[in-house]
């Protein structure tokens, strides 16, 4: 495996993590720690797709990115 390869593994697994965490009711979908899950997994995803030169899943984990990180503004705008 190439380090893009691992870059990817990386960030899909935090977006899996974060998926299972949530289906098994140990982590809400507006806690902190899903949204930064979701934020790291989706951005760190985003970067090996452009290293892969693979459009349609920069596409992809860049809205999940912004989406993500438009939860956590929300997220502390009510704190």
């Amino acid at each position: 495996m190439e380090t893009t390869d691992w870059i990817g593994f990386i960030g899909v697994s935090l977006l899996l993590i974060a998926y299972f965490l949530n289906l098994n009711n140990k982590i809400a979908k507006d806690s902190l720690s899903y949204l930064w899950l979701n934020f790291v997994g989706a951005g760190i995803a985003c970067i090996a797709s452009v290293l892969l030169h693979y459009l349609p899943f920069v596409i992809l984990e860049g809205c999940w990115t912004l989406v993500s990180a438009i939860g956590l503004i929300l997220y502390f705008r009510k704190k």
